[in-house]
């Protein structure tokens, strides 16, 4: 199914198994006048330090607070993401906490097309998950 949104988003879904993840499996968007890339976002406080080291589903709140403020920085909001690429020590834990970032895509309309990766760690001890992203106006 492709579904054209207000802002000339175009949602590409062949299938309907991902709309319970909150993403498109692709999305057609008309020429960006601004691109912004985010690094990897986790959930750290504004000194670098891990919080919530314990909880997967607190890392995921705050490192969606984490990418939004750079978002912010640059004149833009979830609604402008065009990419999430999430990465996780423990793929479970991130899939039974994936509200956190669902949630607060849904506040903004967005659907970006998300792939969600496995790894054997990040760069903090304790860190559970990041984010980064790609958005445009």
């Amino acid at each position: 199914m492709t579904t054209t949104t207000a802002n000339a988003v175009r949602r590409i879904n062949p299938t309907s198994w991902n709309a319970a993840f909150g993403y498109d499996q692709a999305q057609l968007r008309p020429t960006p006048a601004h691109v912004l890339t985010l690094a990897g976002q986790g959930p750290v406080d504004e000194h670098g330090a891990l919080v919530h080291e314990d909880d997967v589903t607190a890392q995921l709140a705050l490192t969606m607070a984490n990418v939004e403020a750079v978002l912010a920085r640059g004149g833009m909001d979830l609604g402008d993401v065009l990419k999430l690429t999430i990465y996780a020590v423990d793929v479970d834990a991130v899939l039974a906490g994936y509200g956190a970032i669902t949630e607060r895509l849904a506040a903004f309309g967005a659907s970006p097309p998300a792939t969600l990766l496995g790894v054997t760690r990040l760069a903090i001890p304790g860190m559970a998950v990041e984010i980064d992203a790609v958005a445009a106006r």
